[in-house]
Order: C-alpha cells, then structure tokens, then sequence
C-alpha cells in the first residue's frame, strides 16, 4: 500500500509548527462544539491535514473531510438498515473489508484504507446500537468540518517552502490480489468482534491501529507496521500523560494548549528528522491528543493509557500473526523473493 513519505524540511520548513497549531486548535474546537466523543474531534484533523506534503493541496483539503462525511453517512445507512439481520450484517461487513483490501492490493491507493477504516468504525459501533452509531457519525461530521476549515487556515498562515504540489504514487501489488484482500477481510472480521467485546465508544480511534497493520501486503511489511504502530502508541502515551501530569499543576485551558502545541510541536519536528518513518510520529500525536481528550472527559489518564498500550498490543500482534500465518498457507503472493524483501 502506498504510504505518504517523509515530509522535506526544504519543501516545507514551517511544518513542524504547522501541525502543532493544528493539533492545538483541534483541542481549542472542543469547548466550542461540546461533542459526544472528544477524542475524535481532538484527533482526527491531525490525521487529515498532516498527510499533505510541499504545497497546499485544495483537492485534498476539501475531499478528505468531504469523503469521511459521505462514507460515514453511508455506513450509518447501511448499518441502521441491516444490523436486525446479523447474518446479512456480518456478511455486509466483510464485503465492505473485502472490496477496501481489494482496492489496496490491486491499486495500493489509499483511498481503500479509507474505506476498510470508516466500515471497521461504524460496524463496530452499530453493533452497540444506533444511537452508538449515530453518535460516532455525528463525531465524525464534527471533525471533519474542523479539518475542513482548519487546513486552508495553518496554510495561510503557514505557507509551505515550494510552490510545487506533492503527486501520490501509489504501486499495485502482485499475486492473487482477490485471495489476499479475502485472508485479510476474515481476520478483520474476526477482530471486528474483538473490537467490539473490549473496547468502549471513546477508545475506537484506538481501535484503528490493530485495523491498519493487516492492509499491507507481506508478512514482513505486516509485522513491521504492527511494531511501528505500537511503538507509536507508546509514544503518544508518553505525550499524553506528560501534558496531563504538566496540565494538573495550572489547569487552566490556555495552559492546556500551550502545553499541546509543544507536545504536537516535539512529534512534528521527529517526522521531519526523526529516527522512524515519519506515519509513527503523526500517529502518536493522535494517540496524544485522544488520550487527553478522553482523560479530562471521561476516561481515568493511567487506566486509558495502559488499556490502550495493552489492548493495541494484543488486537495488532494478534492480526499480524493471524494474516501472516494465512499468507503463509495459501501462498497468494506471486513474487517469494519480493515477499521477502
């Protein structure tokens, strides 16, 4: 699957600071729309706005948000409509896993990550009912109108380096592409339920890092996003409770912000130089920010911090472990020695 590189300090020097105010204004919009969920309006602009690279991207800008309203609507739809049939529930879902994957191995565009990502939320919250779901769509209308306004405004604001718009270059995979987006849409399923059995409302943006690992087409390529994503976990509980511990001494809201900016200031510098892939800074400041959303909303800092470690841990490695094992088995990839690169 394609992923975005490395934003280039020379392209865009003000990135850093860029993504911090973001982050810092994702938090400040909370008080003002008083949500159901914080942490998805806390966390979610980061993860529209800081995938673009060198210039603004209008396209980008206004179909992101635009494509989580719509998909999320239509999701809403589908699982009002069919939750009271489980079998045909259960069905729709891994048709919808199936045709994301399918998207990913054949094409490797993003836009099928997407689609498994929007259809393992808003199953998953179905499954508590449709005032969960609708509280979950609602969170992301929210959020995506914050991303919406936010990205043309820290652009102007803070203008990229180069004049030159970033093109995506997405590589399609090989081999059975159809039995590889079935392995993987099983195992989703399955951890769908996992999910489900765990994890409350307020957790599932969570939730996505165990989702994410089993989009990538080799074994060694799903381990390795698994490590990753844990290791950004771990990161972003750090952030998180250090702005906590920090915010508790003066618990007044401008502190607060003060205090994230320079916490989402801290991850933005590493995805620019940072020893990982630049995704596992981005990530952590999502974990972060949900993580103090959730924690001066409802949730007790120490316990959401180590269910989150605990529970990403268990549901990542365990996907990993399960599409590997079935790659493994079924041989679809065509290439052994691309496999094992």
């Amino acid at each position: 699957m394609y992923v975005t590189p490395r934003p280039d300090v020379n392209d865009d020097p003000l990135f850093a600071v860029r993504l911090a105010v973001v982050g810092m204004l994702s938090y400040a919009a909370i008080p003002l729309i008083d949500p159901a969920l914080p942490p998805i309006i806390a966390a979610l602009p980061i993860g529209i706005i800081g995938a673009q690279r060198k210039a603004f991207n209008i396209g980008k800008a206004i179909g992101g948000p635009v494509a989580m309203i719509v998909l999320t609507a239509a999701m809403t739809w589908v699982v009002e409509g069919l939750r009271p049939m489980p079998v045909v529930y259960m069905g729709s879902m891994w048709l919808a896993y199936f045709a994301g994957f399918l998207m990913i191995l054949r094409t490797g565009a993003q836009a099928g990550m997407l689609i498994v990502i929007v259809t393992v939320l808003m199953s998953v919250m179905g499954m508590h009912g449709s005032a969960t779901v609708e509280t979950m769509r609602d969170g992301f209308f929210q959020a995506s109108l914050v991303a919406l306004v936010l990205g043309p405004l820290v652009y102007l604001l803070f203008p990229a380096g180069t004049a030159e718009q970033h093109v995506d270059e997405p590589q399609p995979g090989g081999g059975n592409a159809t039995v590889g987006a079935a392995i993987r849409a099983t195992v989703l399923l399955g951890l769908s339920f996992w999910l489900y059995a765990v994890m409350e409302p307020s957790d599932m943006m969570m939730a996505v890092i165990a989702a994410m690992v089993v989009v990538f087409p080799t074994r060694r390529a799903v381990f390795f996003e698994a490590s990753q994503r844990i290791r950004a976990t771990f990161y972003g509980s750090i952030m998180g409770g250090g702005v906590l511990a920090l915010f508790t001494l003066s618990p007044h809201l401008p502190v607060l912000l003060a205090l994230i900016f320079l916490g989402c200031l801290w991850l933005a510098s590493l995805m620019l130089r940072g020893p990982h892939p630049s995704n596992v800074y981005q990530y952590a400041m999502s974990v972060a920010l949900s993580l103090i959303a959730g924690a001066l909303s409802t949730q007790d800092a120490t316990y959401a911090t180590f269910t989150r470690i605990v529970l990403t841990l268990t549901g990542a490695f365990s996907a990993a472990f399960a599409v590997a094992l079935l790659d493994a088995l079924t041989g679809w990839r065509s290439d052994p020695i691309k496999e094992a690169t």
